[in-house]
């Protein structure tokens, strides 16, 4: 078989993907999980008396720990599938990287398996953060002084 048809083979079993579709979804749940936020910063404000950035604060926290525990029962993969990126957004998407990481090596054990691959797939976000962090604070002290 010739690469050509091999190709052409391939493309023809391809699944084809309605990108319309997915991006209509994406926003529509990455909207609802924003206004989902917002109303437990509004929770917090109104029954626990915090201050804005402080409600932020906790609402990293509940949304970190809400994908993790996603992640760790097995529901998050399921539900990405079906919402597609809307639930990707950067808190959620970093907690299920580092969850599933660490799930995925516990039966090595704690040091060989867990905490050696904790950060396998997040580490190059972290790594990469840092780095233009530190050239955008060089830039920010050359342009402003």
């Amino acid at each position: 078989m010739r690469k050509e048809e091999y190709q052409k083979l391939v493309s023809e079993y391809t699944p084809k993907e309605n990108k319309w579709k997915n991006a209509v979804i994406a926003f529509l749940v990455g909207g609802l999980v924003g206004f989902l936020g917002q109303v437990i910063v509004a929770i917090l404000q109104n029954s626990f008396g915090m201050e804005t950035t402080e409600a932020c604060s906790w609402l990293c926290v509940i949304m970190i720990f809400l994908a993790s525990l996603a992640t760790a029962l097995g529901f998050f993969d399921n539900w990405v599938t079906k919402c597609k990126a809307g639930l990707f957004l950067p808190t959620t998407g970093f907690a299920h990287s580092v969850t599933s990481a660490a799930l995925d090596y516990r039966k090595d054990g704690f040091i060989t398996g867990l905490g050696s691959s904790f950060f396998k797939l997040a580490g190059s976000v972290i790594l990469y953060g840092i780095i233009s962090g530190f050239f955008l604070a060089i830039l920010g002290v050359i342009i402003y002084g």
